[in-house]
């Protein structure tokens, strides 16, 4: 594999070689408009120039806040190009979540859609930012496409004020030359991201990892996929959110780096993915659980012709036995898996010289190092036998600003720092790690990892609650659901679920809002006044039972 040759290299001179090779060669399709590596590179350099030129420099943090397109590549690659660090997102996020976010990371400059800028302007006095660049799904199509969106009403639009400090992404694009400064940068020192997942004590914690952590996770790709996957001739459908550490790595790993094009859904709708496999012969499918059952049960399934596919991970959620079977017989091909954290990145992919085990995640890559180990002990456990997975890798760093996180997700053993990865595995006979059962204060949504504790604080934080539990119940077709038993104040009185449901649209994004609450007298705790969310969670199994 030729992409990225050393982690002493940028993650972003894999595209640059591509580019240099293959100038005219398609690197991106959107929306049916094709960007080559010659136009993308230098988008990317126009982009890095403006930033530069604006002010923000190296080390400084931006966020990116855009859902899949164009822009996002181009803002994650222009940020890195001139040192500084990338802050992708959940575009559906709230003003609460972002305000924090913004706060934490010190972010200074944000790039976000224009449906959602009047979240960005009702936090600007608040936070460290001192600008905003603009931008809209269909920014960079041709003039007539646009037109023709706008007529039918078919692309979000949204107000946006012109201020000093408010900029235009393709206007920026149009000013700058694609000539952006000569930065010194030590790639296992500079970092390429902060990525952001949930926390134990209800705040999202900040994941930062080098450029050198980065490449290490696109090499052990390479790794993998060696005569498997073409430098070239493989078309990537990326449909998982970039901001997310899987589609993240995996669009480099399998797509940019290697110079196969990449397919970019705006927005998951199961008939326009499976149009895309058909029209565009898609050969590598990216999703998770949800989606391949939402392929399955498509009612018109029938009408597409998905014989192009050649190889399908799924990710971010345990992989149901049958899903697995009902594809394989539809298809005739397997579903791989990728396994990983945001904190140690991925961790396993399937072999994909053999038919993959329905349970199996792969063999631990060989930049990463396993143990498996009682919870409690932390003593290795015999071989085969379940235990709780830990992780430690030379590039795996400690939460941003967060020491007692990262004191209670990290331990030291062997002279070595590793993270609780939560996960309970086991190796089974090829000696590949076997997911079993996750942590509990984790919750699988829809693929998501929901921290249970932010929407506890999140229900705490009202004037009329004292105390709040929130637990996911299984659901065969989004994983969990998410259920809330709270505790109101003694003197209250009149206060709904409907009133709670409403108190967390405002601080949550769609996805964590809880689907069922609860009111209860009291909640479970320990004799040192912990709650005892497992009594919750084993009551809520009994009850389906």
């Amino acid at each position: 594999m030729k992409g990225v040759h050393s982690i002493d290299e940028e993650a972003i001179h894999g595209l640059e070689r591509v580019a240099e090779k293959h100038p005219d060669k398609v690197a991106l399709i959107y929306l049916g408009e094709k960007i080559t590596y010659r136009q993308l590179r230098e988008m990317i350099y126009k982009f890095a120039t403006a930033l530069y030129e604006l002010g923000v420099k190296k080390n400084d943090k931006v966020m990116i806040y855009i859902p899949n397109c164009p822009q996002w590549i181009i803002s994650y690659f222009g940020i890195q190009k001139i040192g500084a660090v990338p802050v992708p997102t959940s575009p559906i996020y709230t003003p609460f979540e972002i305000n924090y976010q913004l706060h934490d990371a010190g972010a200074e400059t944000i790039i976000c859609q224009d449906t959602n800028f009047g979240y960005v302007a009702e936090v600007f006095a608040k936070t460290p930012l001192k600008r905003i660049i603009v931008t809209n799904l269909v920014d960079l199509l041709p003039r007539w496409k646009k037109a023709v969106g706008w007529f039918f009403d078919r692309v979000p639009r949204g107000f946006i004020e012109k201020k000093e400090n408010i900029y235009q992404f393709t206007e920026l694009l149009h000013k700058y030359p694609a000539n952006p400064p000569k930065v010194d940068i030590n790639p296992r020192e500079q970092l390429a991201y902060i990525l952001y997942t949930g926390g134990t004590t209800g705040l999202p914690k900040g994941v930062p990892s080098t450029q050198s952590g980065l490449v290490s996770n696109i090499m052990d790709y390479y790794d993998v996929v060696e005569g498997h996957i073409s430098e070239g001739n493989d078309r990537f459908l990326l449909i998982n959110p970039l901001f997310h550490q899987m589609a993240n790595t995996m669009l480099m790993g399998v797509g940019l780096t290697l110079g196969n094009p990449t397919v970019i859904m705006p927005v998951p709708n199961v008939d326009a993915i499976l149009e895309a496999i058909k029209s565009h012969k898609i050969t590598i499918l990216l999703g998770v659980p949800t989606l391949y059952r939402m392929i399955l049960e498509n009612e018109r399934l029938d009408m597409y012709n998905l014989s192009s596919l050649k190889f399908c991970w799924s990710g971010g959620d345990v992989l149901p036995v049958e899903i697995f079977k009902r594809f394989k017989k539809l298809t005739g091909k397997p579903i791989y898996q990728v396994y990983g954290s945001t904190e140690v990145g991925h961790l396993c992919l399937s072999n994909l010289s053999e038919e993959p085990l329905p349970k199996s995640l792969g063999k631990p890559f060989k930049s990463r190092e396993v143990k498996i180990v009682d919870p409690d002990t932390l003593e290795e456990v015999p071989g085969g036998e379940v235990g709780e997975l830990l992780v430690t890798s030379p590039f795996i760093l400690d939460y941003w600003n967060k020491p007692e996180e990262t004191a209670l997700s990290f331990v030291e053993l062997d002279n070595k720092r590793w993270y609780r990865m939560g996960d309970y595995v086991r190796f089974n006979e090829r000696d590949e790690l076997e997911y079993v059962d996750r942590r509990a204060d984790v919750i699988k949504h829809k693929a998501y990892r929901v921290s249970a504790s932010e929407i506890e604080a999140v229900l705490q934080d009202h004037e009329a609650v004292i105390g709040a539990c929130v637990v996911g119940v299984a659901d065969p077709k989004v994983g969990e659901r998410i259920k809330a038993i709270v505790v109101l104040k003694e003197d209250v009185r009149g206060v709904s679920a409907n009133e709670l449901l409403r108190f967390c649209r405002e601080r949550l994004a769609p996805y964590k809002i809880p689907q069922y609450i609860e009111f209860r007298d009291m909640l479970p705790k320990s004799k040192v006044g912990k709650l005892l969310r497992r009594e919750i969670r084993d009551e809520e199994r009994r009850r389906q039972a």
